[in-house]
């Protein structure tokens, strides 16, 4: 199958009327915010298209969401999701609000790997939790000793606690392994900390690694998992994700406001569960055109900018990259976008660890991937 990253001139691109491509003037080329530079997958196409034949554009009900992420987990990751403890809720991060609530109350610490996807700060603050950091390793893994020092502080006297895991992590595509997952399920139980497990890149894993569901370990049984075909088949703009509980959580899943299930699109709903049935084939040539994307990358920044560290990473579609060699302050990505006229996400925003850093978008053409290096080097001058 063609690489889906090849098939759109960027003439075709600037078409486009989504946030990605209309934030910026049209002399700035845009390796930003999370969406992919492709067509469709077919299997999706056809869905909607025979849903908006037969003007079937009403409410979203049944199972057929949960059965979907439910048949793709067993394929991909052997893991068996009971569709008994599932809800879907309008996206992701909006189920993670709902599913906190249930965990915690006001006040209660939300405890994050930073750098971490930003929203993460604005909607946890927003329903009144504490957003509290324990930051990743310099490699930009969970750093054990400093989440167990988390842990205990946060859960002193008593209080609640909730532990927001994003994995794959966003924005530095780490992949977290069975070991490490393993001892957050432990760490967890010890100090009583809800665990809420962001998985919504979780389609996105290079093949030659392993996607472990959190939900899949011994341990977890108290824990959530909120899942989307959003990213991995460019989704966004057809809301849609499934939230599901851990073995001993049903009890609260079930406190889950009846109302939050109108949220999602029917349409959105169609388009996932058939990107998860029959778009297996073009998710993988989409994950072998993003291996070939961080090479090349790699290799553009070793010779234009060898300044910058990249650390390849097999999960998600950013690049996360190190850009304090080069001199630009806090927020080098204001340096690209004035000088460069390339909009990549400024690094402070993700929190402690983001300073001098900026995400990259890779799910682009080889050929938009190199210019947008060439104007970085460009900016420098």
């Amino acid at each position: 199958m063609e690489n889906p990253l090849s098939a759109l001139t960027l003439d075709q691109l600037r078409q486009r009327t989504s946030m990605k491509w209309r934030r910026y003037p049209a002399d700035v080329l845009p390796l930003w915010v999370a969406e992919m530079d492709v067509h469709l997958a077919e299997p999706v196409s056809r869905a909607l298209r025979d849903a908006i034949a037969l003007g079937d554009t009403g409410y979203p009900a049944g199972t057929v969401y949960a059965e979907a992420v439910a048949a793709f987990a067993d394929e991909r990751w052997g893991w068996a999701v009971d569709i008994g403890r599932t809800a879907i809720v309008p996206d992701v991060m909006l189920g993670i609000v709902e599913v906190l609530k249930l965990v915690t109350g006001p006040g209660d610490a939300v405890v994050i790997n930073s750098p971490v996807y930003t929203p993460f700060y604005q909607f946890v603050s927003h329903m009144d939790r504490r957003v509290v950091e324990s930051p990743l390793t310099m490699e930009h893994r969970i750093d054990f000793d400093s989440l167990g020092e988390v842990f205990e502080q946060v859960t002193a006297g008593g209080g609640r606690a909730a532990y927001l895991l994003c994995s794959p992590h966003n924005p530095t595509g780490t992949v977290h392994t069975r070991d490490e997952l393993t001892g957050v399920a432990g760490l967890a139980a010890q100090h009583r900390v809800r665990v809420v497990a962001d998985e919504i890149h979780a389609p996105l894993v290079s093949r030659e690694k392993t996607h472990v569901p959190y939900l899949s370990l011994n341990g977890s049984g108290d824990a959530f998992a909120l899942l989307s075909a959003s990213k991995g088949w460019n989704l966004a703009g057809l809301k849609a994700a499934l939230a599901v509980a851990g073995s001993d959580a049903s009890k609260d899943l079930g406190q889950l406001p009846e109302e939050v299930s109108h949220g999602p699109s029917h349409l959105g709903i169609l388009a996932h569960s058939a990107a998860l049935t029959a778009g297996g084939d073009w998710l993988d040539a989409l994950l072998a055109g993003l291996d070939e994307n961080r090479q090349l990358l790699n290799d553009l920044l070793s010779k234009h900018l060898p300044e910058v560290t990249y650390r390849q990473s097999a999960g998600t579609y950013f690049a996360w990259l190190d850009c304090r060699r080069l001199g630009l302050g806090n927020d080098p990505a204001d340096v690209f976008l004035q000088r460069g006229r390339v909009a990549l996400n400024s690094g402070p925003a993700f929190g402690t660890g983001g300073a001098g850093h900026v995400r990259l978008n890779l799910a682009t053409s080889p050929d938009i991937l190199t210019t947008a290096v060439e104007r970085m080097v460009t900016s420098l001058s």
